[in-house]
């Protein structure tokens, strides 16, 4: 096996190199019949390979193959010249041919060779060289499509990445190859052109070489070279016309799941209709007086033997119910390969109740995996996250409108989506028919209404939200949520390799040399947890770099780059430019330094019960009372206790920032106190009172 493969390696460059040798050397007359024999034989291997492929992608190499036939028969061409002029002989091959088609008339001859020549360079040669053209315009042109639709089945779930990969390779494939064979079509063109060039310069040079050389006649002169020309031009003619074909052949092949034969046959015979009129007219035309009567007679009863035969194919094709062949039983390998894909756990992954399915394939406006897609670009813009892809499937078990967000396989969103309804939110729309129902992602009242009474809803005051944007909301709101835990250790390497083509000395010097990959993904995955965003890994970096020299503990490191990122979190904060904030009342802020301990994993307040119960009701009084007031809140504190006290604030309100001095002092954002918060804190914004410490 290793010394074939050796073998097919070094044949076609030697054989390359052996045709520019034919281009100068002399070769006798028998090596001359030999390779005209076989450029003849292979010309055929070409043309009736380019009929059997299902695709034009299948004979890839055929561009390389044009061009090095073409310098073949250029090289034959050259050394039959220098045959026919030197000797007056160029071997039994050119010969043979030049008297077969003569058959003894050199005028027969010619006119023929000419008629060859005409079809080839205006009919086929043409019109290969337009195919090719035009195919390689229009491949270009549906490249962008083609590349966004393998886009979109991957983001859907509907193929993985190691098939988009596949996908996206063939698609550049057939655009190399359209382009190959618009430049492939002009060697044949160029080939067709040098064959009449060389043909005059036989038949003139070897009636001066005759007369004046060798001393005939005039008209032994043309007869003889004449004949030599005749075969010569019709041996390499010929392969050529064979090889326009097989271009012209490859450039007009659609993709099948079939060769050109079986196609051509099954397609042509499919209309059962078509054939017996075209039968009867046969018939119709051999009754016309003068015409000869029984060539027409045996074509149309060929055909309407042909249309009995199609009409009994389509019913029993009718009877069957067109049921597909059963498929091969997969192989071990292919069934074990099934069953590992299938055990594969999805990091995103939304289930749709049967009726849902709709949802997937709607219009420009209601498509689901149309709208997840810009969701994937919002969340990577908002916060520097490549979202995973999501994949869509209906499940059975589901009850009717039901849809289900899976994370890592675990359920972690569930809602409503009725058909032909529309959710509208708001209040006093008890006087619509619908099912009161509260809103997923918000908690908002709301209720279902028939879809036509949604402008009603909206002229009477509502919100009125389609199922696809309330899929995508509750989705965005997963996501958002659990960012940390969709941040993969590949996505991680992926922008630091990306970092590194635009600051390498910033990445060489913490990457791997101070913190690993798994270092920096546990960092970013803190950051995610608060909703902080990573799209600026330079400024993550320089913070990193600076305080791993003295500690790499997961905690500080994210403080430090939560402190790079400054202005960035504070402006995520803000509620109209201003920053309203929710502040510690000194005893509680002193009493949470007193007890804060450094664990494992991360540092925690130790307060007794009740002083923490004080403090979380403190705190949902404080945010209750910003909410209500239509605003926004930031709760700030010391940088020492800034990680532990978010931990504790996640359990009274999971979605209220924690900030510490030191980042709020990176920003010149007005700031605006709406309360204190305390074990023992009034509300200073109007807020219930605290409970009292016992």
């Amino acid at each position: 096996m290793t010394r074939n493969v050796r073998i097919q390696q070094v044949a076609t460059p030697i054989g390359v190199v052996a045709i520019v040798f034919l281009l100068v050397v002399p070769i006798p007359a028998a090596l001359l019949d030999v390779l005209l024999a076989l450029n003849i034989s292979l010309t055929i291997l070409v043309l009736l390979t380019t009929m059997a492929i299902r695709k034009p992608l299948d004979f890839s190499v055929f561009p390389s193959l044009v061009l090095v036939f073409t310098l073949f028969r250029l090289g034959l061409n050259v050394a039959s010249t220098r045959l026919v002029l030197r000797d007056a002989y160029a071997g039994e091959v050119i010969s043979a041919f030049g008297h077969f088609v003569v058959g003894g008339s050199i005028v027969i001859g010619l006119v023929i060779f000419l008629i060859l020549v005409v079809i080839q360079f205006v009919v086929v040669t043409n019109g290969a060289g337009r195919s090719a053209e035009v195919g390689a315009r229009f491949t270009l042109d549906a490249m962008p499509g083609k590349q966004m639709a393998i886009d979109a089945d991957l983001n859907s779930g509907l193929i993985d990445e190691r098939e988009a990969r596949r996908r996206r390779a063939e698609v550049a494939a057939e655009a190399d190859f359209y382009g190959a064979m618009d430049g492939g079509s002009k060697f044949v063109k160029g080939d067709a052109i040098a064959g009449i060039v060389i043909t005059l310069i036989n038949l003139i040079g070897g009636f001066v070489i005759g007369m004046v050389q060798k001393g005939m006649s005039a008209s032994d002169a043309l007869e003889t070279y004449s004949m030599l020309t005749i075969g010569d031009g019709l041996v390499t003619q010929i392969p050529a016309l064979l090889m326009s074909v097989s271009t012209g052949l490859v450039v007009t092949r659609a993709s099948a799941d079939e060769d050109m034969g079986t196609a051509a046959a099954r397609q042509i015979t499919q209309s059962r209709t078509a054939m017996t009129i075209a039968g009867a007219a046969a018939l119709v035309i051999a009754i016309i007086p003068g015409i000869p009567r029984l060539p027409f007679i045996v074509v149309g009863a060929l055909l309407l033997g042909g249309a009995q035969i199609a009409g009994r194919r389509d019913r029993q094709e009718a009877a069957e119910g067109r049921e597909p062949a059963p498929a091969a039983a997969p192989s071990p390998e292919q069934a074990a390969q099934a069953l590992v894909e299938e055990m594969g756990v999805r990091p995103l992954e939304v289930l749709l109740a049967p009726d849902l399915v709709p949802l997937v394939r709607g219009d420009a406006d209601n498509d689901l995996l149309g709208r997840i897609r810009l969701l994937r670009r919002k969340v990577a813009l908002d916060l520097g996250l490549v979202m995973p892809p999501v994949r869509t499937r209906d499940s059975v078990d589901l009850p009717p409108s039901t849809y289900v967000i899976h994370l890592h396989g675990v359920e972690a969103a569930r809602g409503e989506a009725p058909p032909g309804r529309v959710l509208a939110l708001g209040e006093g729309l008890g006087h619509m028919p619908g099912t009161p129902v509260v809103e997923p992602v918000f908690g908002l009242p709301g209720r279902w209404i028939p879809q036509e009474l949604g402008h009603v809803a909206e002229a009477s005051g509502a919100t009125v939200v389609d199922r696809v944007s309330l899929v995508v909301t509750h989705l965005s709101s997963v996501v958002t949520d659990h960012a940390a835990s969709l941040l993969s250790r590949e996505d991680v390497r992926v922008r630091n390799e990306r970092l590194k083509e635009d600051d390498p000395s910033l990445v060489e010097e913490l990457v791997p040399a101070v913190l690993g990959l798994g270092d920096i993904q546990r960092v970013l995955q803190a950051l995610l947890e608060e909703q902080v965003p990573v799209r600026d890994l330079g400024r993550i970096y320089e913070a990193l770099s600076m305080r791993a020299k003295t500690g790499t503990a997961t905690e500080d490191l994210a403080e430090a780059a939560r402190l790079a990122l400054g202005d960035v979190i504070v402006s995520r904060c803000t509620d109209g430019g201003v920053l309203r904030v929710l502040t510690l009342d000194p005893p509680s802020e002193q009493l949470m330094v007193e007890g804060l301990r450094t664990r494992e994993g991360g540092s925690q307040i130790s307060l007794p019960p009740d002083q923490i119960e004080a403090l979380m009701a403190s705190l949902r009084s404080s945010v209750a009372s910003v909410e209500e007031q239509g605003h926004q809140a930031a709760l700030v504190c010391s940088p020492t206790i800034r990680p532990a006290l978010r931990r504790l604030t996640v359990l009274a309100a999971p979605h209220l920032p924690v900030l510490s001095y030191a980042e709020v002092a990176t920003t010149r954002v007005p700031i605006d106190t709406a309360g204190v918060v305390g074990i023992h804190a009034q509300q200073v914004s109007g807020g219930a009172p605290a409970p009292e410490r016992e």
